[in-house]
């Protein structure tokens, strides 16, 4: 994957780190790049950033903190280059990201969607606490009946306990704000990246260290 760069691999992940992890612009990487004596253009670290980050995120969900089986569910929209957009995602009761999904519609397929991508990749819930949502419920009611396991998801409607989930929607929403305010970053939303961009920069703003981008078995 690095073989035909010009960088090694250890520079090219500390710059997708230093943009994935703190709200910084493609020119503020390139600027703390040149304080450390490497001279790399923003352009490139924006090509860095939109090849290696889908790929990181894949194995970084191997890598993540394993959740509970308790978890909070929530969706809200975001404003991406000037459209609303739908965030789905899930926290355990400790607070742990459990997982995200970017949507353009806030439906029950979409909710669907999202329970089959979290369950994929972190197993079966026993409980899990929405909202007043009747697509969040009637998505947990389509996996419970496609299940071929005895063991259901239980649904629960407590408001006070997604307080763990909204509150952290409001830093969510101001670094997006911040971030999709930068001339790079909309110039670099061509076929659509945006999709998947977002969600793995909330996801390195959650879970990731910087030590564990640069050990080798994460690719």
């Amino acid at each position: 994957m690095f073989d035909r760069h010009r960088y090694p691999r250890v520079i090219i992940l500390q710059a997708v780190y230093f943009k994935l992890r703190f709200t910084l612009s493609y020119r503020d990487v390139e600027e703390l790049m040149s304080i450390r004596v490497i001279k790399v253009d923003h352009s490139t670290i924006q090509r860095w950033v939109f090849k290696f980050s889908k790929e990181v995120e894949k194995n970084m969900h191997k890598r993540k903190k394993q959740v509970c089986d308790s978890w909070r569910m929530d969706e809200t929209y975001i404003k991406v280059k000037g459209r609303d957009m739908y965030l789905y995602r899930a926290v355990d009761k400790y607070g742990n990201t459990v997982d995200f999904l970017l949507t353009r519609r806030r439906q029950k397929m979409s909710a669907q969607k999202f329970f089959n991508k979290a369950i994929g990749n972190n197993g079966k819930p026993r409980i899990v606490n929405i909202d007043k949502s009747g697509s969040n419920n009637s998505a947990i009611l389509t996996v419970n009946k496609r299940s071929l396991s005895t063991k259901k998801i239980k649904i629960r409607k407590v408001k006070y306990l997604n307080n763990i989930i909204e509150q952290d929607h409001r830093r969510i929403k101001r670094r997006i704000r911040i971030m999709t305010g930068f001339k790079e970053f909309e110039s670099a939303q061509r076929n659509k990246k945006e999709d998947w961009f977002i969600p793995i920069l909330l996801f390195f703003s959650h879970q990731i260290a910087f030590k564990s981008l640069l050990q080798k078995d994460i690719f």
